[in-house]
């Protein structure tokens, strides 16, 4: 009886996986299309945001929500868009940049502290936190801060 269980799972598993790599290229658009649904909303919702909020209101609300909604690095990605589009129409904050290090194409180590530190005040974990602040660092030097601080 056992043996025959096992032969019918084993059956089983294999249709399933024959049924899967027969149809991966659909299961893989599916699933693109969502990611790109996704990117569109926070975008969306990025901009809506930051018409009525002030650049740090953006990046504290990305943080927020990134930290008690989101696992894993498509979250953070969705949280990343967000807080690009927020920034891009928020009203400017003249502290934003303050203490910010410049951003650099590979991360020194006065930035990963200044991550770490930054993270770890507000009490947020991982990764995730210290991605978001790097794109933070990216406003300040490229965005519009820096025109008028000087970054």
């Amino acid at each position: 009886m056992i043996k025959k269980s096992l032969l019918v799972l084993l059956v089983l598993a294999l249709a399933g996986s024959a049924y899967l790599w027969l149809n991966r290229e659909s299961f893989v658009a599916e699933f693109n299309q969502e990611r790109a649904q996704e990117a569109v909303q926070f975008r969306n919702a990025g901009l809506e945001f930051g018409r009525s909020n002030n650049q740090q209101a953006c990046l504290e609300k990305a943080l927020t929500d990134f930290d008690t909604q989101c696992t894993g690095f498509s979250c953070t990605v969705r949280y990343g868009r967000f807080l690009n589009a927020c920034l891009e129409t928020a009203a400017e904050e003249p502290a934003f940049c303050d203490g910010v290090p410049a951003y650099q194409e590979e991360i020194s180590e006065e930035e990963k502290a200044w991550a770490r530190e930054a993270c770890w005040a507000r009490d947020i974990r991982g990764e995730g936190c210290r991605l978001l602040l790097r794109q933070q660092q990216h406003f300040c030097t490229n965005g519009v801060n820096a025109a008028s601080t000087g970054g």
